[in-house]
């Protein structure tokens, strides 16, 4: 199942462990929407693989995945969901019945964080930082947080979301806030991924993915409602001047022009 290097996601397995790696290190791992369809059909992919027991994602060079690609942002998109579960469908937790093991290296980034709120367990590397840059770029985050609030206390995620980019948790941080279970050196990390992949082998496949149903079913009921409306609020913003204005301003590199509220 492995990929070729030249495109952004890699694969390989590792006994029963399939390993993924977000592969652009040169634009930090950042979302583009060809790389969104590629994991979208390579979970399909995986959903058939009968041998697999668990995933590890992860990110290639210094980063995890810096959100979407600010390109990206600055353009119209050609492919939008019409629901949070369609535009969230790059991930890989609702098309699987087997664990998915977030190992985050480094930067994790506005929708970045979105790896992090869907695995079932997430554990990061000392060099892990997690940050929300919606508002600092004129997006609304309208996802995030109402998928972060179920993993981590709920002042730090409300921090995260409105003040952008100044707010950044470093890997400590995020394990008080309980946003990751466990912190290890950087050199640790897919080792340490690696053997809690091995360790869910150990268990009973059909009673592990029962299990994770439960979860699941119950984390998706709590938040489907919410996390659609938020995606409606995402998509009503594009049409403000500010939501062009903050990735003109990131790309130029320069302070933004925000519009004045109410105008």
């Amino acid at each position: 199942m492995t990929t070729d290097s030249t495109e952004p996601v890699r694969t390989r397995t590792e006994g029963s462990t399939l390993v993924v790696t977000l592969d652009r290190p040169h634009r930090a791992n950042a979302l583009t929407e060809p790389m969104m369809r590629e994991l979208r059909e390579l979970w399909a992919r995986v959903a058939a693989d009968r041998m697999l027991r668990s995933v590890v994602i992860t990110g290639a060079g210094k980063a995890f995945c810096a959100g979407a690609d600010v390109a990206m942002l600055a353009e119209p998109r050609s492919d939008v969901g019409a629901t949070a579960a369609e535009e969230l469908s790059f991930l890989p937790g609702p098309h699987l019945g087997i664990p998915v093991i977030a190992a985050v290296n480094g930067v994790c980034a506005g929708g970045g964080l979105h790896f992090v709120a869907d695995a079932d367990i997430c554990i990061a590397a000392e060099a892990a930082r997690f940050v929300d840059p919606h508002v600092t770029v004129g997006q609304v985050s309208g996802l995030e947080p109402i998928e972060l609030m179920l993993r981590m206390r709920r002042d730090r995620a409300v921090r995260m979301a409105l003040l952008g980019s100044s707010e950044v948790l470093d890997a400590q941080t995020a394990l008080a806030a309980g946003l990751v279970s466990e912190v290890v050196a950087d050199e640790d990390l897919l080792p340490a991924a690696l053997e809690l992949g091995a360790r869910i082998a150990a268990g009973s496949p059909e009673a592990i993915r029962a299990t994770r149903e439960v979860i699941r079913t119950f984390e998706a009921d709590l938040l489907r409602r919410h996390l659609d409306a938020g995606w409606r609020r995402v998509q009503e913003h594009w049409s403000h001047p500010d939501a062009a204005e903050g990735p003109q301003a990131f790309a130029e590199r320069r302070p933004p022009s925000w519009t004045p509220l109410g105008q």
